[in-house]
């Protein structure tokens, strides 16, 4: 049964990573959850020490502070450029369809260009502007899959320490 949480416990570590890029996916609470699991079936570190809750519920914290930061840090780097509404739904747009076109740089070129084209067309923007728009709107996106990626990198070390 250990092995069977250890196991299920890296899959939702390894989709909480994915879903850091992918925007369907709640990246950091599925790492989060990876470390819930070991917590609570007994998962030791190499010198047989268990996972204290003081971890848990820092590893929670970030977790909460990430998914909010992710909203929140696109949006206002859109918005500090100059960018409308239309640049952060391009965005998520373009991010979408680029998924299917030469991941990931498809993603990243198909987020520039969502909020870039989005910003001519419905916001009646010149290129000058609509290219200041687009690039707060990509730098927000960038920012905010660091950070996930970054915390749930740290939850995967965790996790991968806790297995033992």
């Amino acid at each position: 049964m250990e092995t069977f949480i250890a196991v299920v416990a890296v899959i939702a570590g390894i989709i909480g990573i994915i879903g850091s890029i992918l925007p369907a996916l709640p990246g950091p609470p599925l790492s989060w959850a990876g470390m819930l699991l070991l917590y609570f079936w007994g998962g030791t570190n190499g010198k047989g020490e268990e996972m204290s809750l003081t971890i848990l519920l820092v590893m929670l914290g970030v977790t909460i502070v990430v998914s909010i930061l992710d909203y929140v840090v696109p949006s206002y780097l859109t918005k500090a450029t100059g960018g409308s509404k239309y640049a952060g739904r391009g965005a998520l747009v373009g991010l979408l369809i680029g998924m299917f076109f030469i991941p990931p740089w498809g993603m990243i070129i198909g987020s520039f260009l969502g909020a870039f084209l989005c910003e001519i067309h419905y916001a009646k923007k010149d290129a000058g502007d609509a290219m200041k728009a687009a690039f707060g709107s990509f730098l927000g996106f960038l920012l905010g899959t660091g950070i996930k990626l970054i915390a749930c990198g740290v939850m995967m070390y965790y996790i991968f320490v806790y297995m033992a």
